[in-house]
């Protein structure tokens, strides 16, 4: 994963997030409870997924670290 897909990546789940709890707030006024019920399970899963997709980026940018560390590591050595 690059860089800038991994920054991409990070942008696009916030984005998922922020958008889905947003209807939340905004509609959860005009709602019934059965509405509500319905949106507050869909911020449930995308905040489940949310967490789940950014733990894998924090893999990858870790991977990444090592990669790049290494490779400096053994420039420094040559």
């Amino acid at each position: 994963m690059s860089k800038e897909h991994t920054t991409e990546h990070l942008r696009a789940e916030l984005k998922s997030l922020s958008d889905t709890l947003e209807e939340v707030l905004s509609s959860s006024g005009e709602k019934s409870k059965e509405e509500l019920s319905k949106i507050r399970s869909k911020a449930e899963q995308a905040l489940k997924q949310s967490r789940y997709r950014l733990g894998e980026t924090g893999d990858a940018i870790a991977k990444q670290t090592r990669v790049a560390a290494a490779r400096a590591d053994e420039y420094v050595r040559e």
